[in-house]
């Protein structure tokens, strides 16, 4: 009861998450068409449109990652473990989830580190690039909570089938 409610609140947690994220593309391509126009008819450019476009990509990048994982839209590749049978192939995902998990914790500790130890601003419009640094951590903390929700439920199909 508790962990499907936790689940719940995870899943939407990471859902609205992502569409703040989304929500950041409107802006992104109009800034990018503007600068295009401007280059293109009147031989002027939109100055900074570079940097806020790094900015955006790695926000939409960095909140998006949870979702996708909870939707199954990472890229996989299974050509070998379907071959295999259902109680092996539940295996290999709790084994690699946990690799993940590992993974994306060190990620989120270092992202955090270098979050909170960054004192540098960009170089043409000056924004401080330590809010962008501790989205890291808090995107990979959100895709971490994901994993972890993977790595139960496949725990819970491993042992379904041995019951």
């Amino acid at each position: 009861m508790w962990w499907t409610k936790t689940q719940k609140i995870i899943h939407r947690i990471n859902f609205y998450v992502c569409i703040v994220g989304m929500s950041l593309m409107i802006p992104l391509m109009l800034l990018t068409t503007g600068d295009i126009l401007g280059r293109k008819f009147l031989s002027k450019t939109i100055p900074g449109t570079f940097e806020i476009s790094e900015y955006i990509l790695a926000t939409f990048i960095l909140l998006g990652a949870a979702y996708t994982q909870q939707v199954k839209g990472h890229v996989g590749v299974d050509f070998i473990i379907s071959r295999l049978s259902s109680r092996v192939r539940i295996f290999c995902e709790i084994i690699t989830t946990i690799l993940s998990l590992f993974i994306i914790a060190i990620v989120i500790w270092y992202g955090w580190l270098e979050g909170i130890r960054e004192r540098t601003v960009s170089d043409m419009l000056r924004i401080p690039q330590y809010p962008f640094r501790i989205l890291v951590a808090v995107g990979g903390f959100l895709l971490w909570l994901e994993l972890l929700i993977d790595l139960f439920n496949s725990i819970g199909k491993l042992r379904r089938r041995e019951g």
